[in-house]
């Protein structure tokens, strides 16, 4: 399916079907989730006035907010062993890194999201190729879904669901002030995502700490 189009400095909705997806489809992947996160919390809690507000936009829950790191396939074409054996492989490789202190950027808006950069961009890389490597290990390292081409961490606090001047949404986003607590990054979540209801939902399938040699997985 072709990308969406959206006249120059207007939004478009973001829910349109990327290639793959259908509704009843979901998929492996793996995020940063932040539903404990007391920093996340308050910085959804500040922006939320605004962004409930204008109704081209879906704001994001706590429990939505999430930091997309490296997906691994649609769930009915990855078989259940093949995901156990790329969680026991990346939990070595996981333990080797430090938990990250990290710290958000001004939100900015796009043609579809309101997101927040995320940084120290190069600690969150180092996360992102121990994923990739596990995956390798079990696959082959030619086989590795996605590439680091153009990797970009980032949170969502809102995605767009129609066609709205970027201008406008910017400049009440501006309105408000970004809490500066940092946000400890401590763990890896392998998710079972899902957007058949206009919005991110995803049950957990397993979570690896990072630092140390801990995986809770089903």
């Amino acid at each position: 399916m072709r990308r969406l189009s959206a006249p120059s400095g207007m939004t478009r909705d973001h829910w349109w079907w990327r290639p793959g997806w259908r509704k009843g489809r979901s998929f492996y992947t793996w995020h940063i989730t932040f539903s404990s996160s007391n920093p996340i919390r308050q910085i959804v809690s500040s922006y939320a006035p605004i962004i409930s507000g204008i109704n081209t936009l879906d704001p994001v829950g706590i429990d939505g907010v999430h930091l997309t790191l490296q997906g691994i396939g649609f769930t009915d074409e990855v078989s259940s062993a093949d995901i156990k054996k790329i969680v026991a492989s990346t939990v070595p490789r996981c333990t080797q890194l430090e938990p990250i202190k990290a710290r958000m950027d001004e939100p900015r808006i796009d043609e579809e999201a309101v997101h927040m950069n995320v940084h120290p961009v190069e600690q969150i890389t180092h996360v992102k190729l121990a994923l990739r490597n596990g995956i390798g290990d079990v696959w082959g390292h030619e086989n590795i879904p996605e590439t680091m081409d153009r990797f970009r961490p980032h949170i969502t606090l809102a995605y767009s669901n129609g066609v709205a001047p970027i201008e406008r949404i910017d400049a009440a986003i501006k309105e408000c002030s970004l809490p500066a607590d940092d946000v400890l990054i401590s763990s890896v979540s392998l998710i079972d995502l899902n957007r058949d209801r206009g919005r991110y939902e995803w049950t957990e399938v397993a979570m690896v700490a990072l630092g140390r040699r801990r995986v809770d997985a089903w």
